[in-house]
């Protein structure tokens, strides 16, 4: 069983260059460029490779692979875009030997991209699993066009590796799920809240504490979700979200006909618990009285409206045990560094009100103008300068550009808050939305069991 993956490396072919002429430099304008020559080198290093005995190159020479990929997207005149791609192919643990492994990649990447691109191919055996990387130029040395990585070459891709991989007595994976993105991937890993975890967390405490499909379904709309339960594969999504997510795509387990069976197994001999949303202690009385949610959800408040929002979320009080049940706010926590960054922001800048931001917005406009027409000036004195001269004069150019820089990530934190404050009335409506809706279920269920 193998799976696969591919992504593109990003930079510019002249900091390609000027790195390669001198890997030791650190400079702005080649730093960005050590993803292509870190790669190359990784995916080439002694200790993963038994000391280079798995590594088979395609169309150049491992020695010389990055200069000959630069010779080829300098003859074609292709010095932009990206700059190459890089995947994996990786294999279930004591499945096959490191030599069978390399071959099935070296296999792989003839039938992709042999006929075309500069490719190298190596074989990792340092972890448990055994996996074959692939890093190939972006331009095609045979007739200079792009790769280009479409959905279709991604099916080809996969289909290609279940192929070899049943040529050679290997299992494939029958049913494939989508992966989650790159950086969900990651948060996941770090444990933060993701869309998929909540998910799965919410289904199984469903599963655990309801006694039938009713009950199941039930808690769930309780938590917030939109369910459906009508089609072959059962679905949940919050409404935040325009597609459904398929239950067994969360987890395998959550198939249509395996979920009653988990719940019989599990809650058989107890009633049901129907969901409950828990609200933070030790919210101060100010952000309880009447008619401050009405303030908050103007919009006016951006300050308050953060400071609530942490409150919901758990981040304050400092110190607080409490974590948010509601699906709504779970997944938010992945984002509770970017708030912590605003929270500051606003506080070092007095802002509080949505006439402050833009008071604040239109400040960095006018001095980043001042700051462009003056660098504007120095370049045109650079340009008429002594050679004696010239030195001073780009010292101070570079001066006014990190000036510049900063009040642009200064621009990009206030136009963030505006657009943060906006999913937070959202995400607030959402539960208080929510929370109404369960209060009139409750209520009619009440006035139907006094009428029978």
């Amino acid at each position: 069983m193998a799976t696969t993956s591919l992504w593109h490396i990003s930079g510019k072919l002249k900091n390609l260059i000027d790195y390669v002429e001198n890997p030791d430099k650190t400079t702005a304008e080649t730093k960005g460029m050590q993803d292509l020559y870190d790669v190359i080198s990784y995916v080439q290093r002694p200790s993963a490779t038994d000391e280079k005995r798995y590594i088979t190159t395609l169309n150049c020479n491992a020695a010389f692979a990055l200069d000959q990929m630069i010779i080829t997207k300098t003859r074609f005149g292709k010095t932009d875009g990206y700059m190459a791609w890089h995947g994996y192919q990786s294999f279930k643990p004591d499945e096959l030997t490191a030599e069978e492994c390399h071959e099935i990649g070296v296999e792989m990447a003839k039938e992709l991209w042999g006929d075309k691109f500069q490719v190298i191919v190596t074989t990792h055996i340092d972890k448990d699993h055994l996996h074959n990387h692939f890093c190939f130029n972006s331009v095609s040395f045979k007739d200079g066009k792009r790769y280009n990585y479409s959905k279709s070459e991604r099916h080809r891709m996969m289909e290609i590796s279940d192929r070899l991989c049943m040529e050679h007595g290997l299992s494939v994976i029958k049913k494939p799920h989508k992966a989650p993105s790159r950086p969900v991937w990651l948060d996941e890993k770090s444990g933060k809240p993701t869309r998929y975890n909540v998910n799965k967390a919410d289904i199984i405490g469903a599963i655990e504490k309801s006694n039938s499909v009713s009950a199941f379904e039930k808690y769930l709309m309780r938590k917030g979700y939109d369910v459906d339960l009508s089609g072959a594969h059962w679905k949940i999504k919050l409404p935040q979200y325009e597609y459904y997510t398929r239950m067994d795509t969360v987890d395998e387990r959550f198939a249509r006909d395996n979920i009653p069976l988990l719940i019989q197994r599990t809650r058989i001999w107890v009633g049901n618990i129907p969901a409950r949303i828990t609200y933070p202690p030790g919210m101060p009385s100010e952000y309880k009285r009447k008619g401050f949610m009405d303030m908050l959800l103007s919009g006016t408040k951006v300050f308050k409206l953060y400071l609530y929002y942490c409150y919901q979320l758990g981040v304050l009080p400092k110190g607080t045990e409490y974590k948010p049940t509601s699906p709504f706010l779970k997944e938010a926590l992945r984002k509770v560094d970017e708030i912590s960054i605003h929270i500051r922001y606003m506080s070092d800048h007095k802002i509080e009100t949505m006439d402050d931001l833009l008071r604040d917005r239109g400040s960095i406009e006018s001095e980043m103008n001042k700051l462009i027409d003056q660098r504007r000036v120095l370049q045109n004195k650079i340009r008429r300068a002594a050679p004696e001269e010239k030195v001073m004069l780009r010292e101070e150019k570079a001066a006014v550009t990190a000036q510049i820089t900063a009040f642009r990530k200064h621009m990009n934190i206030n136009k963030a808050i505006e657009t943060k404050s906006i999913k937070m009335i959202d995400y607030i409506e959402r539960v208080y939305s929510n929370e109404e809706k369960a209060r009139e279920n409750s209520l009619q269920k009440g006035k139907e069991r006094i009428e029978r």
